[in-house]
């Protein structure tokens, strides 16, 4: 029998005995069983999204050097 793993990019069929023997290692790698993955989904509103940005630094103005010959 044959389990269907994915890390969110890509999906791999390994054999099921293969993966029981290598759990840590596909962990590791960041692959979780398809079946697993299904997660709810939320929706982002503005209030969430507001909250999170980050007001940037005005930039500095460089001076150029006067040469004096």
């Amino acid at each position: 029998m044959n389990i269907k793993l994915t890390n969110g990019k890509k999906t791999i069929i390994r054999p099921l005995e293969t993966y029981e023997l290598n759990i840590n290692h596909f962990k590791m790698r960041g692959f979780t069983p398809l079946e697993e993955e299904k997660k709810p989904i939320k929706k982002a509103t503005t209030k969430d999204i507001s909250d999170k940005v980050v007001q940037l630094k005005p930039k500095r103005k460089t001076r150029k050097k006067k040469w004096n010959i």
